[in-house]
Formats: C-alpha cells, sequence, structure tokens
C-alpha cells in the first residue's frame, strides 16, 4: 500500500467529526471540527461556511501531529446566531463529507447549480470600460443566455466564470462548433488592449469551486504584479512576515473587515501550496485580524526574500479582489434572454464602470449585483444614477448604501503585540516557546 493510499484508509477510519454548540457563546454559534489533517482541510471547512454566507467572527486553528482541530465562531449575515436546525444539520453534514461525498444544497445557496445543466466559460484578460457589456452582447448573438455569472477587476487585470446556456434548449451547449465559434468571438473580444499578455477564453470542464477558481485565474494572470501603489495608501491591507526560528513563518494580516475574507486568504495560501498550522482570526466592526503559522508543504518555511514578497503580494491581492470600490447597485427583474447584455450596455453609454458584478437567476428572476465607478475610477454623481435607474425601471435597480462597500485600511491597533502573544501561547507547541476562456459541458 503506497502513502496515498495509506492516507486514505486512515481518513476513512477517522471520519471528520463536527460538534455546533449555541450555548457556549453569547453572540455566535460555535463550531468544533476534529479530523486527520490533509492539505486542504481548512479550506474546505472555510468554504462550507462561506457558502452559507456565514460570517465567521473569531477562528482558532491548529493542526499539528496530522490532526486538524479547528474552532469557529460564526453569525449569519444579520449579526444573529445560527438557529435553524436544516441549517445546522446541513453545516454538520457538509463538513464531515469532506471525503468528496456529494450533498445536495439547500434551498437557499446561491448560484448552484449541477455542471450538466450549463456550459462554464472562464475568461482573463486586461480590463477596460465596457468589457462585461461587449461579452454579454456576443454571448447574446450567438444565442446563450447567461444564467450565472462572477466578474472580478484587479491591477488592470479582469476574470470571470460565466455559465450560459442555449436560448432554445435552456440546457448545455455541446456542439463543437458552436463551440469554437464562441471562443473565437469572445477572444476577439478580450484580446482587444491587452498588451503584452495574453488574452485567455477556455471552455472548462472543472468542477472547482466558483469563486476559488477565480482566485486561481487571478492568480495564474499575474494580478498580484499589477499598478504598484504606495505603502501608506489607506486603501491597502497590510501584510507582515515573519519566521520563527526554522519551524514557521508566520503570516500577519490587517484589513478592513468584509464577507469571505477568510475564504480569500486561505484559498490563495493553499493554491499557493502552504499549510496552515496554528493560525487565529478576529473580526471587530471596523478591522480583521488573521494571524497563520504556516510552512510550504514540503515542510519548510518561506526562507527567500524574494518568495518573501511574493507571498506579501499574492495576499494583498486576494484581500483587494472582492474589497469592491464603488457604488453598489442591485437589479432584481424578470429573466429574459438578453438582460444582462441590455443593463451592462446602459452602464456603459453612461460612461459607468464595473469593476466587480455577481450574476444568479433562479425560477425565472434574475438578481444581479454590479460594483461601478465613472470611467476614471472616482464616485458615480448621483444624477447619472438616478438617470440609469430610469432607464432601467426604479423599482428594478436599487442603490445600495455606500458604506456597505468595502474599503481596505491599514490601521494598526494599540493590541497588535498581545494578539500575537495570545496566538503564540494559545497555539505554539513546545517546540516554539523560544521562538482563460473555459467550458464545461456533459
Amino acid at each position: 500500500m503506497d502513502d496515498d493510499e495509506y492516507a486514505k484508509l486512515i481518513r476513512r477510519m477517522n471520519p471528520p467529526r463536527v460538534v455546533i454548540d449555541n450555548n457556549a457563546s453569547d453572540d455566535a454559534t460555535v463550531i468544533q471540527v476534529d479530523s486527520v489533517n490533509k492539505h486542504g482541510t481548512l479550506l474546505e471547512v472555510v468554504q462550507v461556511l462561506t457558502d452559507m454566507n456565514l460570517v465567521i467572527k473569531k477562528a482558532y486553528i491548529s493542526s499539528d501531529g496530522g490532526w486538524f482541530m479547528d474552532v469557529f465562531k460564526v453569525i449569519d449575515q444579520d449579526g444573529n446566531k445560527i438557529r435553524d436546525t436544516q441549517v445546522l444539520d446541513y453545516i454538520q453534514r457538509r463538513i464531515e463529507s469532506n471525503a468528496g461525498w456529494f450533498i445536495p444544497p439547500l434551498r437557499s445557496s446561491v448560484g448552484v447549480m449541477p455542471t450538466d445543466e450549463y456550459t462554464a466559460i472562464e475568461l482573463a484578460g486586461t480590463d477596460r470600460p465596457g468589457l462585461l457589456s461587449e461579452v454579454s452582447a456576443v454571448l447574446t448573438d450567438l444565442h446563450c443566455n447567461v444564467v450565472n455569472a462572477e466578474i472580478w477587476t484587479h491591477n488592470t487585470r479582469a476574470a470571470a466564470v460565466i455559465h450560459v446556456t442555449d436560448n432554445l434548449t435552456n440546457s448545455a451547449i455541446t456542439d463543437p462548433i458552436r463551440l469554437s465559434t464562441i471562443k473565437e468571438l469572445l477572444c476577439n473580444v478580450v484580446r482587444t488592449n491587452s498588451g503584452s499578455r495574453a488574452a485567455k477564453t477556455v471552455f472548462s470542464c472543472s468542477d472547482t469551486h466558483r469563486e476559488r477558481r477565480l482566485h486561481q485565474i487571478m492568480f495564474d494572470d499575474r494580478d498580484y504584479e499589477g499598478v504598484k501603489r504606495a505603502k501608506t495608501s489607506a486603501s491597502r491591507p497590510s501584510v507582515t512576515l515573519m519566521n520563527i526560528e526554522k519551524d514557521y513563518t508566520v503570516v500577519t494580516m490587517r484589513s478592513k473587515d468584509r464577507p469571505k475574507l477568510v475564504f480569500d486568504v486561505v484559498c490563495t495560501l493553499t493554491d499557493m501550496q502552504y499549510v496552515v498550522f496554528h493560525g487565529m482570526v478576529s473580526t471587530e466592526p471596523v478591522e480583521a485580524y488573521q494571524e497563520f503559522y504556516i510552512r510550504h508543504v514540503d515542510g519548510l518555511p518561506i526562507n527567500s526574500e524574494a518568495e518573501q514578497e511574493r507571498v506579501i503580494q499574492c495576499l494583498e491581492a486576494a484581500i483587494e479582489r472582492r474589497a469592491s470600490e464603488g457604488l453598489e447597485l442591485e437589479l432584481s427583474a424578470e429573466d429574459r434572454v438578453g438582460l444582462l447584455s441590455d443593463i451592462t450596455r446602459t452602464f456603459r453609454e453612461n460612461s459607468l464602470t464595473i469593476v466587480r458584478a455577481e450574476i444568479s437567476t433562479r425560477e425565472g428572476k434574475a438578481k444581479d449585483t454590479f460594483y461601478v465607478t465613472d470611467v476614471t475610477g472616482n464616485p458615480v454623481e448621483s444624477k447619472i444614477v438616478e438617470s440609469i435607474r430610469q432607464q432601467i425601471g426604479v423599482s428594478k435597480l436599487k442603490v445600495k448604501k455606500k458604506e456597505d462597500c468595502s474599503v481596505l485600511g491599514t490601521s494598526r491597533p494599540s493590541h497588535e503585540t498581545t494578539m500575537g502573544y495570545l496566538l503564540s501561547n494559545i497555539f505554539k507547541p513546545k517546540s516554539l516557546q523560544s521562538f482563460k476562456l473555459h467550458l464545461s459541458h456533459s
């Protein structure tokens, strides 16, 4: 029996154990997870919590000795404990099934569809005003209906994962000639002004989590090498690294708190082949503090200055990609073929730039969220917003409060040393006391 088969046997003999307690904390639901550790276990757990739209207020992570022992304090989007027994049971089953068994999503899950029902398209290229409008127009002309999509922009780069169906059959597009045409025309759109970096348009057969895939696309596109900004900028997160003897590299991050922040960081560390052995997360109303003790999968901490700088850049990028600076607009309307094309064209004609977007449909209803600025990256004038709402429909397009949008910061509270000391004494073992475009179909 080889090492991989032995590891699988050990995991089958020691299935994950999840304990959910609503009495252990006054203001949060406590979820404790114990399991055999493997690379990616932490990400799997955090991904489940993120997909359920839960907010991680605090987390304590320990995984030395081949065993994974984590505690998460979570709340819902309204700041309350999780009381619904169906939701609690689903969370437990999802986490305990990390061996790969499939559990159907709850009805309340957003943007989840079986992969045989749509064709998945992945895009990567240089960002520019009107890009999503042009992509949407091409898909409409090719009789494709966008059912779900997510678009990110960062450091002049853009990435998208788009799920489309055939207009007539409402199913995945499988004809190879038609797929080739779609790919060619989308490549022409994305390739425009791509500069020295190649644009990518690919049909994807991957079943990778959509948001994780967006991180991977932008990482592969090296968006972390984008435009340099002053370290003192108030919009930048603070990321520092420190080696503890020859055991760990300690990664400390401070940024404005926002939804899915922990997922974005853990996802990036995992895809960069780093393992989190100990850590803590603490989020306050304004600032989030994260501290992780990591090693590379080869068992070594980060030794070179070049790799330290690369990790810092990649983590900064991971924090910034989803921290949309812009006005949040929410569209609720009856879904129809060409709706996204019409909406994004209206934005473009009124000189708005989409910096991030989430597109979803369910039961014939479209619910889309757009984060927009003007073409220079500045806030949108209120009179332009009202004009657009009149064109689209005041009841269909809502303006979310500006303060709901995330803006990163780098303020350093006085408890920095206390937090690091707390983590090192709780989790440090005795030895440390001295310190493209893809389409998928089936």
